[in-house]
């Protein structure tokens, strides 16, 4: 039992605060699949922390690797300076990109890197003289972090509705649709929605699109899996268009599909990916842009003394951050982590789809190590189902991930057959005994 600190000062993100505080849910150390709770419970662990430990907590290789980095050097510039592992990086990044994707901007989370591969269209567009092209697209029901690119481009009421977004900002069209219901992997509908590309383009005229932004699948919105043929339609758009197509790849990356990263796996190429989360495991901030070469190299002229892009921040490139990047990345390739969803995955969407008929469930989805149970709300209560239902497995030694009515489960790629049952075990109690 780990003494209950002071809550009062810490204004938790995402998080209704009040509530929370009044019953405290504090984990205190974790180990392989497992959390261990304040109150001293085993807590297995069905969302990767937040979609990020794909290699599992607790790995000492990680640690030693950062103690040894902080040890030798903890900090040094990289503005018009350098150090040597952000360059060691970058390279072993680069080695399991798709091919043509030889240059890595770091920066610190996921909602950097989207404002990041944001600021890179319109500069690149610039670049080329060709300024007319200033307006982004994004998605209804997508997220791309909380910066004001992101909210802008995102399409989550919530995070949108008391902050003034930028402008020259449109949407596509969401890909839920409800005869796609219980589709295990991609569905069969919603192939022509990414054609509603040349219509906003008709709309403002295509000399004027930037870039159009997607999560290749939606994460944090309940687990929106393309439809077949979406991903390639929406690629041949942008070719008509003309505008770059960027990958907000922040949950997809680092084999949470089972390739490296989404593009591979689909086998639809953007020109700018996102990546964040699983890039070191959860040990340190960080995030990375991966820019295709035609993109990176339309910056690469002019004086050689000049600054070509002016972007970056003060942790870009972190040595401890890409000390745990690479150890994470020696694990990940040892033990075939990026690989090894599409093993298990089978296995996985046995066990979710398993859940068709439990009471209240509407829809499973489900695509690599990803799956979405969307609940039936209450009527007058939205989300309250879902919040109760993430509570009782916490109570029974499960942690799940909600959004509104919908359990969004991501794993560790480390998980075993034995943790499937025992996590999609306790959800099918859990929601046979909430009304």
């Amino acid at each position: 039992m780990t003494n209950t600190p002071d809550l009062k000062n810490y204004w938790m993100p995402f998080t209704a605060n009040r509530q929370f505080k009044e019953n405290p849910r504090l984990l205190v150390s974790a180990s392989g699949m497992h959390y261990k709770s304040h109150d001293d419970r085993t807590i297995l662990d069905g969302t990767a922390g937040l979609w990020t430990v794909n290699a599992g907590h607790g790995r000492k290789e990680i640690v030693d690797a950062v103690a040894r980095q902080m040890s030798q050097l903890d900090y040094a510039p990289s503005f018009q300076m350098g150090h040597p592992i952000s360059f060691e990086f970058a390279t072993r990044l680069a080695k399991i990109a798709p091919e043509g994707f030889g240059h890595v901007f770091f920066t610190n989370s996921g909602s950097e890197s989207v404002e990041t591969a944001l600021k890179i269209a319109l500069a690149y567009h610039q670049a080329k003289g060709d300024g007319r092209r200033v307006r982004l697209i994004g998605r209804e029901r997508a997220y791309h972090g909380v910066n004001f690119g992101g909210i802008s481009v995102g399409g989550l009421v919530n995070n949108r509705r008391v902050f003034q977004t930028l402008p020259y900002v449109d949407h596509l069209p969401h890909t839920h649709l409800p005869e796609n219901a219980f589709a295990k992997g991609q569905p069969d509908n919603g192939m022509n929605l990414a054609k509603e590309l040349d219509r906003i383009a008709a709309l403002h005229g295509p000399e004027t699109i930037a870039a159009v932004i997607v999560e290749p699948v939606a994460g944090s919105t309940g687990v929106l899996v393309p439809p077949k043929g979406y991903l390639e339609e929406l690629r041949a758009a942008c070719d008509r268009v003309g505008c770059l197509l960027i990958f907000d790849e922040v949950i997809t990356g680092y084999g949470r599909l089972g390739a490296p990263f989404a593009s591979q796996f689909f086998g639809v190429q953007p020109d700018i990916f996102t990546t964040a989360k699983g890039i070191n495991n959860g040990y340190l901030p960080m995030g990375a842009v991966f820019a295709h070469d035609k993109v990176h190299d339309a910056f690469m002229k002019g004086p050689e003394q000049l600054i070509e892009l002016f972007h970056g921040y003060t942790c870009s490139g972190h040595p401890a951050a890409c000390a745990a990047g690479l150890a994470t990345t020696d694990i990940m390739e040892r033990e075939g982590l990026c690989n090894r969803a599409a093993t298990i995955s089978p296995i996985w969407e046995k066990a979710a789809h398993g859940l068709k008929g439990t009471k209240n469930v509407i829809d499973v989805r489900n695509i690599g190590l990803i799956s979405g149970i969307e609940l039936a709300p209450r009527d007058g209560a939205i989300g309250a189902r879902g919040y109760d239902a993430f509570v009782k497995c916490y109570e029974k030694g499960v942690l799940i991930r909600v959004t509104g009515d919908i359990i969004a489960l991501s794993p560790p790629l480390i998980i075993e057959e034995e943790h499937i049952e025992q996590l999609f075990g306790v959800i099918k109690e859990v929601l046979d005994g909430l009304d």
